[in-house]
């Protein structure tokens, strides 16, 4: 091994004093640089010091100068509110269609009884007394999820159940005479019978097999957009088919009887852990006297932020535990034809009062669930029907021979014993190897599917939807079409996603002018905006294509909430979104507080999204905002950074761009205890004169938006 001796070069005099020196300067310069740093450091605590001193000094007026905007607001829209609900009363009470008053047990009773006995009615009276039904029981439906009188929550269940299992039978005695009258209405094309009978929330198919083709495959009843595929040993067969598509969906609320969710746990928040940086700050808000309104309908997610918790806020209970409450929302001549599909009224009470009793069933990964499945576009009763006997004429006499009621056709077909050699007389009748039925839908155009539906079937037996038993599923996404194939004739479903456009890509709530605004939510899939102006909201999209009833239609925001979900439309929270969809955990008592200065504020000021919300911790937040008084959309530019905390809020330096979160205020800014005066530090004279001039009916429509979508915490 061979070693390399590398020879040290001696430092003369000169360069060693060279070397000297320059360490010296260089020592120089960092004791400069770290006097500076320590100088700015003093000098920036004692800014803030300043400013929070100035800002303890606001801070009875500015709360007391909130809290007076907000009872205002309150007390105004509570007897706007109150005014408006006795006028849709009278409005009600003045309608006289037929549907008798939901809370009226005996007007209820009155009309289940009398439309029980009503038979001799035409096929249009009878679908009109179907929809007076479907309109009494949703009023039934939300009175039960209501519950203001627990009392009475049972009758309302027990009348709504009445009502449904009567609905069901009049749909089956409307087929019934039809098909009774099938050979009076032959196709001279097809030699059968076919008929589309469509009313407002009924669509009606049925087919008769009158000429018994052998090679007859299905039909197409394009006017409805269903179609079915017949198997082949039924072409031959005494036999009828019904599709009935109801566009509301009666059967999951026996599903949620049967197997009700498990109650949630709800979590105690820890008591709040107090940072040195502003103990300092003292609440003054404890002797402000607040009104009780009603409850924030922000609820508290599980606890699964990753967000590093700041130090920057003190977590003493500040202004916005006793004000971010202070919102303004306040938010039998006919016998019914037995199908086995739908259960007695017995059996549905029995559902309903077990309901304690039941233990909960194993998870079956084929039930669907219906908390994160929601069925979209209605139910569908496919059914294969026992043709009924046809009224022979002769000499000018009719005879027809009397049935009692519709027979469901047995399929798939049971093969006897005796068919094949067994000698074992217990043995259980087999079921063929039969063909399997098929179904052609072209979705409804009142709706939206998001994604690729999911067909489910419904089991009577276990009362609910499953996804088994359900094969070649085949969906055309352009034509809006979608075609599966079944075991047998069975009642279907098709389901959504509940939370598929969650969570937010992002959100931006820009004003339009005095008491307008437009707010437009950024979803996972598809982006919603909905145009404010006064109580009234617009939805709009971006796609052409559905929703005819509902797109640049005004309306109040809930029923603007109710006809979205009804579509497919989901951006509104539950108490079950947070299970299912990633989240950005927020104190929801600051969350609520900041949505109702925003809408205060909204008439003269915009809010967006930040990125840096999610990285500022759970017990603060920050979001982007700026004055904007023309109707185009804000520049770029424009936007500043707020940060919100329970003591403080601010103007912050930073921006979208910067590479880390910091929680350093903007040049000149100062601190406040809400985020109103933060703004107007920045406002115009007319800005301001916009929010102080806001209607109650707007600031509350914005609020009751924000509070259900809860941007801050699902973007």
């Amino acid at each position: 091994m061979c070693w390399k001796h590398t020879k040290k070069v001696k430092m003369t005099k000169a360069e060693r004093l060279k070397k000297q020196q320059e360490e010296a300067e260089a020592a120089r310069l960092q004791a400069e640089k770290e006097e500076q740093e320590r100088l700015e450091r003093e000098r920036k605590l004692e800014e803030i010091q300043k400013l929070e001193e100035k800002a303890e000094q606001n801070r009875d007026l500015e709360l007391t100068e909130l809290r007076h905007l907000l009872e205002d607001n309150y007390s105004a829209i509570t007897k706007w509110k109150v005014g408006a609900a006795e006028k849709a009363e009278w409005e009600r009470y003045m309608l006289c269609d037929g549907v008798p008053d939901a809370k009226d047990q005996r007007a209820v009773n009155t009309f289940v009884t009398l439309w029980k006995d009503y038979s001799d009615s035409d096929i249009g009276e009878e679908l009109e007394l179907c929809n007076a039904a479907v309109k009494l029981i949703a009023a039934l439906d939300e009175l039960v999820k209501e519950g203001k009188d627990p009392e009475l929550v049972p009758k309302y269940c027990d009348a709504l159940m009445e009502v449904q299992e009567i609905l069901h039978a009049k749909h089956l005695f409307i087929a019934e005479k039809l098909l009774k009258g099938a050979s009076d209405n032959i196709d001279p094309d097809t030699r059968n019978m076919q008929t589309v009978s469509k009313h407002k929330n009924v669509t009606l198919c049925l087919w008769a097999n009158l000429f018994k083709n052998p090679s007859f495959t299905g039909f197409d009843f394009k006017e409805a957009g269903l179609s079915f595929k017949l198997p082949g040993e039924l072409a031959v067969s005494d036999i009828a088919v019904r599709i009935l598509h109801a566009h509301y969906d009666h059967l999951s609320i026996l599903s949620r009887l049967r197997h009700p969710p498990a109650k949630p746990i709800v979590e105690e928040i820890p008591p709040p852990f107090q940072e040195p940086e502003e103990t300092q700050a003292v609440d003054c808000t404890s002797e402000l006297p607040i009104p009780s309104p009603p409850p924030s309908p922000i609820s508290e997610p599980s606890r699964k932020s990753t967000s590093p918790p700041s130090s920057e806020e003190s977590m003493t209970p500040t202004q916005t535990e006793v004000l971010s409450g202070q919102s303004s929302s306040l938010v039998s001549c006919v016998t019914p034809i037995k199908d086995p599909s739908w259960p007695s009224l017995a059996q549905l009470n029995y559902l309903s009062s077990a309901v304690p009793e039941l233990e909960e069933p194993e998870n079956d990964p084929e039930v669907v669930n219906l908390v994160q499945y929601t069925t979209l576009g209605g139910v569908f009763y496919y059914d294969l029907l026992q043709l009924p006997p046809q009224p022979i004429r002769r000499k000018g006499y009719t005879i027809l021979q009397m049935v009692d009621g519709l027979k469901v056709f047995p399929y798939p077909i049971k093969r006897p014993n005796n068919e094949e050699s067994s000698d074992d007389p217990s043995e259980t009748p087999q079921i063929k190897a039969c063909s399997p039925v098929g179904v052609s839908i072209v979705l409804p155009e009142w709706v939206i599917f998001m994604e690729m539906p999911l067909v489910a079937r419904w089991n009577a037996e276990d009362a609910s939807w499953r996804k088994d038993g359900i094969t070649n599923v085949s969906y055309e996404e352009e034509e809006g079409k979608i075609s599966f194939e079944m075991e047998s004739f069975q009642i279907f479903a098709l389901m959504h996603n509940t939370f598929a456009n969650f969570p937010f890509r992002g959100w931006e709530l820009r004003p339009l002018g005095q008491n307008s605004a437009m707010f437009t939510v950024k979803g996972a899939l598809i982006e919603i905006s909905i145009t404010i102006k006064g109580s009234q909201c617009m939805l709009q999209l971006a796609q052409k294509r559905g929703l005819p009833d509902l797109v640049g239609k005004w309306m109040t925001a809930p029923a603007l909430q109710k006809a979205m979900l009804k579509a497919g439309l989901n951006i509104f929270v539950n108490e079950n979104t947070h299970k299912y969809v990633s989240v950005c955990t927020k104190n929801p008592l600051i969350e609520q507080f900041a949505y109702d200065q925003m809408a205060l504020s909204a008439s003269a000021c915009a809010f967006s999204w930040s990125k840096w919300n999610a990285t500022c911790g759970e017990e603060n937040l920050v979001l982007l905002g700026c004055e904007h008084l023309k109707v185009n959309l804000v520049p770029e530019d424009s936007w500043n950074t707020y940060f919100m905390g329970s003591q403080r809020s601010r103007q912050l330096e930073i921006t979208e761009k910067s590479e880390a979160f910091s929680t350093d205020h903007a040049a000149g800014s100062e601190f406040h205890s809400t985020l109103i005066h933060v703004l107007q530090d920045s406002m115009s004279p007319d800005g301001i004169d916009l929010v102080r001039k806001s209607h109650h009916c707007f600031i509350d429509t914005v609020q009751t938006l924000l509070s259900s979508t809860r941007p801050l915490v699902f973007s």
